[in-house]
């Protein structure tokens, strides 16, 4: 009769020595452990395989529109003067700090990269669009 066929019954469970018990403990802990963690692993191979697919299916209708859409804001924002954006900014910060504009200097002015998904940008998007409304 196997550990695990002992640790089952509680009959036989009580003739276990300390030593099978603690063994038989560490065994159904282990393989508990181990059916879990292949089973995240499939779950994880499941959903890396759906998101390919649908990057395929529908990736180049999505990336062209996200593009198109952030070069326009891009083209907008360059064309419009330094002056004003520096006096956005210098407001903006003001605001934040709870300070004056004349206690504010801006002397660099550095563009971030923007490493929001394309979904968390269409959610922000739809947020201020239905708080303008």
């Amino acid at each position: 009769m196997s550990i695990l066929e002992q640790f089952q019954h509680s009959d036989t469970f009580s003739l276990m020595s300390l030593a099978d018990k603690t063994a038989a403990t560490g065994y159904v802990i282990l393989l508990g452990m181990g059916i879990t963690f292949a089973a995240l692993i499939l779950i994880w191979a499941a959903t890396s395989f759906m998101s390919l697919v649908v990057r395929r299916i529908n990736g180049s209708a999505a990336d062209s529109s996200s593009v198109k859409s952030a070069g326009a804001a891009l083209t907008a924002a360059e064309e419009s003067s330094d002056e004003d954006l520096v006096a956005v900014l210098t407001a903006a910060a003001a605001v934040c700090l709870n300070t004056s504009v004349n206690n504010i200097r801006v002397t660099n002015i550095r563009r971030v990269e923007d490493a929001t998904p394309v979904w968390g940008k269409a959610g922000r998007r739809r947020i201020m669009d239905s708080a303008l409304r």
